[in-house]
């Protein structure tokens, strides 16, 4: 089991109260939730966003939906999915693919959809691909103060 050290740092700073939660090996967030029996509307997704011009942003929303891109924009913005290569330098104390949701402490800005920050709890990738971390939505706000809640996804119908 292995958690980022930026991700330790962060927790420890901002004095949030959390556990982990091990797993078998996952390659991707829904599998995650699935073997982890942890219900996936409660796992945050974070998504690499980049303005090909050095900035970036985490899109974060629940595993179990898709980003729409359009409600990621606004105004003149325009973002375009990360390269792997990218993600890999910005992310360097975690494993391709296990990134975890807390793009503040990692110098980037933040968007999360507010179909994760109506849940009791929160649960995302602690760096690898057999652990997750699990807090309140309290505690995970208190993490990522300047995070911007917005919606990110289309509604369930």
């Amino acid at each position: 089991m292995h958690m980022a050290a930026t991700l330790k740092r962060s927790l420890e700073q901002a004095q949030c109260e959390f556990d982990i939660v091990p797993h078998p090996h996952s390659e991707t967030s829904l599998e995650s939730a699935r073997v982890a029996s942890v219900p996936a509307e409660r796992l945050a997704k974070p998504v690499i966003l980049d303005d090909r011009k050095g900035h970036y942003l985490m899109a974060v929303l629940p595993a179990n939906r898709h980003l729409d891109m359009s409600m990621v924009c606004k105004g003149d913005e325009l973002w375009h999915l990360s390269a792997e290569a990218d993600i890999a330098s910005l992310f360097k104390d975690c494993e391709l693919g296990a990134v975890p949701a807390i793009g503040e402490a990692y110098g980037m800005n933040m968007r999360v959809d507010p179909l994760l920050t109506r849940q009791e709890d929160i649960y995302f990738e602690a760096g690898d691909h057999e652990s997750l971390v699990h807090l309140s939505t309290e505690q995970f706000l208190k993490l990522v103060p300047r995070a911007e809640v917005c919606e990110l996804c289309p509604q369930p119908g």
